[in-house]
């Protein structure tokens, strides 16, 4: 068998359908969209939303609340996270974090949270720790360093 000689599976792919092509195809002259009318017309038809005339429903809620386009958004990466990826006496920056896969994108900082416990003694350095977080990494013999 050649290049040239490969085929899809006979069945496998219906034929092409080609609408407006003479009357012997079965769908020439109005090409299946009937005679006149809205659908019948290029870009006829109502919109997603259109609900016969009636005021569509994303227009009759109220709008409620709004969106917060300056708040800071952490990353937030679990104490057991940091155990299970570095060695200890390394120094965790986020930078290092993004090297081994740990966080894929930075955003506004790197949050590191209480949860699960840390074995090695590490130097974190983040924008932002908990408070048992903090006190979890002293006890392991680490530091903690706010960027």
């Amino acid at each position: 068998m050649k290049l040239h000689e490969l085929q899809p599976m006979p069945g496998s792919r219906p034929k092409d359908i080609r609408k407006g092509r003479g009357t012997g195809t079965g769908l020439g002259k109005t090409a299946g969209r009937g005679h006149k009318g809205q659908k019948a017309r290029a870009g006829g038809g109502k919109g997603p939303y259109f609900e016969g005339g009636q005021t569509p429903l994303q227009r009759r809620m109220p709008k409620r609340g709004f969106t917060n386009i300056f708040k800071t958004e952490y990353v937030e990466i679990n104490l057991i996270q940091l155990d299970a990826c570095f060695e200890a006496g390394d120094v965790v920056t986020p930078e290092a974090m993004v090297e081994i896969g740990l966080v894929k994108n930075v955003r506004d900082g790197i949050k590191i949270l209480g949860n699960g416990e840390i074995t090695k003694a590490l130097t974190v350095k983040a924008q932002g720790f908990s408070k048992s977080a903090a006190e979890k990494i002293a006890a392991a013999g680490g530091q903690v360093e706010v960027i």
